[in-house]
């Protein structure tokens, strides 16, 4: 008579037969532990980005509440020009000799040249 050829079942079975490996018993999870991660990207996310970004807008308020008649300053269009009047929502500039143009206040970019007094 022949052997029987070992078969995969039988080798499997060989294998299920071994004891597991003992683990260590998992930790207890705090249930502030799934909030510690998301509060503290949050909180990169706001010192990194939103804070810097709302300095910086308060600032360039700050910049053009104080803006008064014959300051040089430039626009979101690149438009220079120097200030003639200032109203509640608007500039009155003159870009040219006799040219002049309604900006909304909105659009200033920055200041060119500080105004100084003699100017005005």
């Amino acid at each position: 008579m022949t052997e029987a050829p070992v078969t995969d079942v039988t080798m499997t079975a060989a294998v299920e037969q071994q004891p597991a490996p003992e683990q260590a018993p998992a930790a207890p999870d705090s249930p502030w532990a799934g909030f510690m991660m998301p509060l503290l990207l949050i909180a990169i996310f706001y010192f990194m980005f939103l804070r810097p970004q709302q300095r910086k807008e308060k600032e360039r308020r700050n910049m053009i509440d104080t803006l008064r008649a014959g300051a040089k300053v430039v626009f979101a269009g690149g438009i220079i020009g120097t200030i003639v009047e200032a109203s509640e929502k608007s500039f009155m500039i003159e870009t040219a000799d006799g040219s002049r143009m309604e900006v909304l206040r909105n659009c200033v970019q920055g200041v060119v040249e500080p105004a100084s007094p003699a100017e005005k």
